[in-house]
């Protein structure tokens, strides 16, 4: 086989850890975690849309269409428990707790169109917090 064969057979391998349960639960979870439309709980009606003052977003923008998180199976607990199977199955290795979490690796094991929903999930749900551009990992959680 020579170079340009070999390369372009890489190019159509797929990466046989994408199809493991536990990353394509994730990628699944992630599909589910928001809802069309904009949020309708008792503040977001009571203020019209208006999420001043509001510690995590309600509403979101995906390239023009508008949705809400379910807030109901988001917890940061819950993206927390979600997360850690999906990168302990892809990387075979825990999810560290603290620190920085690695949003390129998260990447990795998700699929192209939901990388938009990634970032507003981990923020709202609190499970990380973006300080001066890293992403800093909030939740801690028995092993």
């Amino acid at each position: 086989m020579n170079t340009d064969e070999k390369m372009t057979g890489d190019l159509f391998e797929v990466d046989k850890r994408l199809s493991l349960k536990p990353v394509v639960d994730f990628n699944s979870y992630l599909e589910a975690a928001f809802a069309s439309g904009p949020c309708a709980c008792i503040r977001c009606v009571a203020s019209s849309g208006d999420e001043t003052g509001y510690e995590f977003q309600h509403t979101f923008d995906f390239q023009g269409q508008t949705a809400n998180r379910r807030f109901a199976s988001t917890a940061g607990s819950d993206v927390l428990l979600m997360l850690k199977k999906a990168w302990l199955s892809y990387t075979k290795a825990e999810l560290p707790l603290s620190g920085t979490l690695v949003l390129a690796t998260v990447k990795e094991f998700v699929e192209p169109q939901l990388h938009k929903r990634l970032l507003p999930l981990l923020v709202a749900s609190g499970l990380v917090k973006e300080i001066e551009g890293v992403l800093q990992i909030q939740a801690q959680m028995p092993g």
